[in-house]
C-alpha cells in the first residue's frame, strides 16, 4: 500500500517499515531520518523460509524497506503520540499509519490484509531485529566512549594483572572474526558460530575480575590513615579505576556482538524459539546493568565517604584534602561517563571543597585538627575561641598541606 508505513516498537527502540520513500518521508516529517539506522530487514529471510504459508512474504521482504529508531526522550514522545497498541509477541507494540499525500499528516490505518506485521512470525521476527538493532546501536555507543580513553582497549587489556581480563583479549579476537564473517555471508552458519559460542564465560569472567578490582582499590584508599597517605593512593586508584571502566565497557560491547550472533543463529536453527531467547536475552543483559551500576555506586559512595572525611581536616592538610576530593571528584566523571552508553542513570553531584579560611571559622574542622595535634601546647588555645585557635594550630601544628 502506498503512503503508508507500519511501526513496531520494544522498551528500546521503533522500527520503522514500508516502502523506501515513505519510510524516509515519515522519518523526515519529523526531523529523525538523520538519527535512524538499518534495521536489517533482510535477516528474516531464513525465518520466512521455515514455515507453511511464509514463502510468499519472502517477496515482501525484499519490497520494504526499515530504519530503527533509538527510543530517546523524543521519539518515545512520538510514539506515545502515535498510540501504539500492545501486540501478541509480548514486549512489542504497533501502529499503522497512512497519509493522503500531505508529509505532516500521518494517521492512524485499520490493518489491512495485506499489512506486513499481521503475520504472527513476521512479527516476532521483527522483534528480534529490533533487539538486535538495540545491540549494535549500543555497541557503537560503547565504541564511542572507548575512543575517548587514553590508551586503546588493547593495551589496557594487556596492562591488567588479572588473567581472566587478559583472557578477553582471545574473546575479542574471535567475535570480531564471527562478525566480519556475518556481514560477508548474511548468516551466522554452524561452523562460524562454534567459533564463539562459548566465549560468555571469558566475558563474565572477566567483568568479574575488573569489578574485584575495583573493589580492591576502594578498600586501599580506605585503609589509609593519613589525609597525605589518603592522597597518594587516590591518586594512584584514580589512574587506575578509568581503565578498569574500559575493561567493563568492552565487556558489554562484545556481550552486545555476542548476542547478536546468537539471535541470527537461533532465527535459522530453531525461529521457534526466537521470541523465548529475545526476552531471556534482554532479562540478562538488564541484570548485567543492574550488577555493574550497583557496584560502581556502591564505589562511589565509599571514595565519597574517603573524601568527605579528608575535606573535614583541611586545617592541617589543606592541599592534600583538596588531592583526595578532586581525584574522587574525577573518578565519579569517568562513572557518569561509562554509564552514559549504557543508558544506565547516574547523577552524582560533584563534591565541593572547603577553603581554608572556612575551616578555620568551622568549629568542627578547629575540633579535629586539635584531636589530630593532640596534647601539644594549641590544644588548649584551639578550644578556647575560633580567632585565638586558629593562630595557635598555625603556629604549634604542622603547616597546611
Amino acid at each position: 500500500m502506498d503512503n503508508t508505513v507500519e511501526l513496531v516498537s520494544d522498551a528500546d527502540g521503533l522500527g520503522i517499515i514500508g516502502g523506501r520513500r515513505d519510510v524516509e518521508r515519515f522519518l523526515a516529517s519529523h526531523g529523525l531520518l538523520s538519527l535512524s539506522e538499518d534495521l536489517e530487514l533482510h535477516r528474516l529471510g531464513p525465518l520466512l523460509h521455515t514455515g507453511a504459508g511464509l514463502a510468499q512474504v519472502g517477496a515482501e521482504v525484499a519490497a520494504h524497506s526499515s530504519r530503527w529508531l533509538k527510543l530517546t526522550e523524543e521519539s518515545a514522545q512520538l510514539v506515545k503520540e502515535l498510540g501504539l497498541m500492545e501486540t501478541k509477541t509480548e514486549g512489542v507494540s504497533y501502529a499503522m499509519l497512512g497519509t493522503p499525500g500531505n508529509v505532516t499528516a500521518w494517521l492512524k490505518v485499520a490493518q489491512g490484509a495485506g499489512t506486513f506485521l499481521t503475520n504472527p512470525a513476521v512479527l516476532s521476527g521483527v522483534a528480534g531485529l529490533l533487539t538486535q538493532a538495540g545491540m549494535r546501536h549500543e555497541m557503537g555507543e560503547l565504541k564511542k566512549y572507548l575512543a575517548t580513553i587514553d590508551k586503546k582497549v588493547d593495551e589496557v587489556l594487556r596492562n591488567q594483572k588479572n588473567a581472566d581480563v587478559q583472557r578477553l583479549i582471545g574473546a575479542w579476537i574471535d567475535i570480531e572474526s564471527a562478525l566480519a564473517l556475518r556481514r560477508e555471508m548474511q548468516r551466522v552458519d554452524p561452523t562460524n558460530w562454534s567459533t564463539v559460542q562459548g566465549r560468555t564465560q571469558t566475558i563474565s569472567d572477566a567483568t568479574a575480575g575488573a569489578l574485584l578490582r575495583l573493589n580492591d582499590l576502594a578498600k586501599e584508599v580506605e585503609a589509609a590513615r593519613k589525609v597525605g597517605e589518603t592522597a597518594r593512593v587516590a591518586a594512584r586508584a584514580g589512574g587506575e579505576i578509568p581503565e578498569l571502566l574500559a575493561v567493563l565497557a568492552h565487556c558489554f560491547e562484545l556481550q552486545d556482538a555476542l548476542d547478536v550472533l546468537r539471535l541470527d543463529r537461533v532465527r535459522e536453527e530453531s525461529p521457534a524459539d526466537l521470541d523465548a531467547y529475545r526476552l531471556a536475552l534482554r532479562t540478562d543483559r538488564q541484570q548485567r546493568r543492574e550488577r555493574v551500576s550497583r557496584e560502581l555506586g556502591h564505589l562511589m559512595e565509599r571514595l565519597d565517604a574517603v573524601a568527605a572525611t579528608a575535606d573535614a581536616r583541611v586545617l592541617l592538610h589543606a592541599s592534600s584534602a583538596r588531592t583526595v576530593v578532586d581525584t574522587v571528584n574525577r573518578i565519579g566523571t569517568a562513572v557518569e561517563n561509562f554509564r552514559a552508553p549504557l543508558g544506565i542513570e547516574g547523577g552524582r553531584d560533584a563534591l565541593a571543597t572547603t577553603r581554608w579560611r572556612d575551616a578555620a571559622r568551622s568549629a568542627d574542622q578547629l575540633k579535629n585538627a586539635a584531636l589530630e595535634v593532640g596534647s601539644s601546647p594549641a590544644v588548649g588555645v584551639v578550644v578556647t575561641g575560633l580567632g585565638v585557635g586558629v593562630a595557635a594550630v598555625v603556629k604549634n601544628a604542622k603547616k597546611p598541606g
